[in-house]
């Protein structure tokens, strides 16, 4: 369709597409916008009739990330002065728009060189537009998928084995559930014994560099649901434990100054009415202010009587661990699945255990090199040639099936208790002219063709059509669906 190049001539209207930004310029007719390909005549645009020119700019995003966990690219706004901020800034709007937390998660170029915290975007040769990927940690996608859609059962299934990972994978999932708003996931989790006021904190392995790593792992699960304004994930807190009140982030930020910079009134007033109210027990009353601080203080002195019974702090990386160092070991952070990283963990303690035996075996040789080979050639005595004369070995001949041995096996192993329905000759459901064989053989070659060619099956392009057709809401709909005919009609030619 030449109606745009012929409105832009005539309009002296000016189009670019560069790095910075986009202007075009769009059709719209009946309520329904107009595409290049199209001809007049097939959006049923005739003589006088309006058709309706606007000039739209938009701002491309800075840059692309691929997320490994849900397969789409999260654009991330800005100019070219993103590209001079560092990577930890890139990984807290990252955190911001797809839910998971900043220990969860690491950036790589596309060429696989992963992206540290401490260096700038453009220390990687990024321009406005590149995409960088998002891994995590080996083994954990699908745990990750089941968080983001709040499905209990397979955050139940894909939980780790180990203690102090599972801790850790615990905070994860609620700090998710928060994001997104799934209440069931949250209920379940925190009957786990999860706090809504505790950090994330960092991965086991990544335990020894707490103190020097991303500072957003200091935020909480009621921080997120504060972003989001997810008011009924607010209430489960607060309702399960009052300190999420005062519980502050990074930022020295609590859910309630958040939910004012993010404009959620909802939370706001709730959170607002839950600050100011009064908490009556059996012969005091006392404000919220004040019975959040002895909650503090009864909760510190809990922790430490449990310290000094225990001797040692509860779920702590210990000697034997294994430990993360950015650079130097191998990385664990490259968005495996589940089955396949045990394939492979499998796989170098088999190769481990190959080793180890035969360096022992090894050892013993050269400790005992005449007594091993005198038992070798004494325990291994060959039968003579007469023994296998007259016992000769027998090849057991398999039996060969033929197809009628075949059906009768499948007969007389499947008895289903509900009978099958008959086959249906499809062919006579269809018109009589479409019966013969050869008719049948023209209509399935074409279908194929139809369906290799469009990369659609030809429902699949009825209902794009009419999809396309019902924008045009101005429109009766037996206009649209003459609309319709009239584009699949089009792209079939086309073809």
């Amino acid at each position: 369709m030449r109606s745009y190049k012929e409105v832009e001539d005539y309009f002296h209207i000016q189009v670019s597409d560069d790095k910075q930004g986009r202007r075009f310029l769009e059709l719209l007719y009946a309520g329904g916008v107009l595409r290049d390909e199209w001809v007049l005549t097939d959006a049923g645009i005739t003589l006088c009739c309006t058709i309706k020119c606007i000039v739209k700019e938009e701002d491309k995003p800075a840059l692309y990330v691929y997320n490994a966990v849900t397969k789409e690219r999260v654009p991330i706004k800005g100019n070219i002065h993103l590209l001079g901020a560092t990577v930890s800034k890139l990984k807290s709007l990252l955190s911001l728009k797809c839910g998971f937390p900043v220990s969860v998660f690491c950036l790589r170029t596309l060429q696989g060189k992963e992206m540290y915290d401490c260096n700038t975007l453009g220390d990687y040769n990024l321009d406005l537009g590149s995409t960088v990927r998002m891994d995590v940690w080996d083994g954990w996608k699908e745990l990750l998928s089941a968080c983001v859609l709040g499905h209990k059962q397979n955050v139940q299934r894909y939980l780790s084995k180990n203690e102090t990972i599972l801790r850790f994978q615990l905070r994860v999932a609620l700090y998710i559930a928060a994001h997104f708003g799934h209440l069931e996931l949250a209920e379940w989790l925190q009957a786990k014994g999860v706090r809504a006021d505790e950090a994330v904190g960092v991965h086991p392995y990544r335990e020894w560099c707490r103190e020097t790593d991303h500072p957003d792992i200091g935020n909480c699960a009621v921080h997120a649901a504060a972003e989001k304004g997810q008011l009924l994930l607010i209430k489960s807190f607060i309702a399960r434990n009052v300190l999420c009140l005062e519980c502050q982030n990074t930022l020295g930020q609590t859910p309630h100054k958040i939910c004012i910079l993010n404009g959620h009134k909802d939370c706001l007033l709730y959170l607002t009415m839950k600050m100011w109210s009064v908490v009556s027990l059996p012969k005091v009353s006392l404000s919220m202010k004040i019975y959040i601080k002895v909650k503090k203080w009864l909760y510190t002195a809990q922790k430490r009587v449990y310290k000094v019974k225990k001797w040692v702090p509860q779920f702590k990386t210990r000697v034997g661990d294994p430990v993360v160092v950015d650079g130097f070991t191998e990385p664990k952070m490259t968005s495996r699945d589940l089955h396949v990283f045990y394939q492979d963990k499998w796989r170098r303690v088999l190769s481990s255990r190959a080793h180890s035996s035969d360096a022992i075996v090894n050892a013993v040789l050269k400790l005992h090199p005449m007594t091993l080979r005198e038992q070798t050639i004494k325990s291994s005595r060959f039968p003579s040639l007469k023994q296998i004369e007259e016992n000769p070995v027998k090849k057991k001949s398999q039996p060969v099936l033929d197809s009628q041995d075949i059906n009768d096996i499948f007969t007389n192993s499947w008895n289903p208790s509900i009978p099958l329905p008959p086959i249906t000759n499809t062919s006579n459901s269809r018109p009589r002219h479409l019966r013969t064989p050869l008719a049948a053989f023209l209509l399935n070659s074409s279908l194929e063709s139809f369906s290799k060619y469009s990369g659609r099956t030809p429902r699949q392009n009825a209902v794009y059509f009419l999809s396309l057709a019902s924008e045009f809401k101005e429109k009766p709909w037996l206009r649209q669906l003459d609309m319709a005919r009239m584009l699949a009609r089009k792209s079939v030619h086309n073809l």
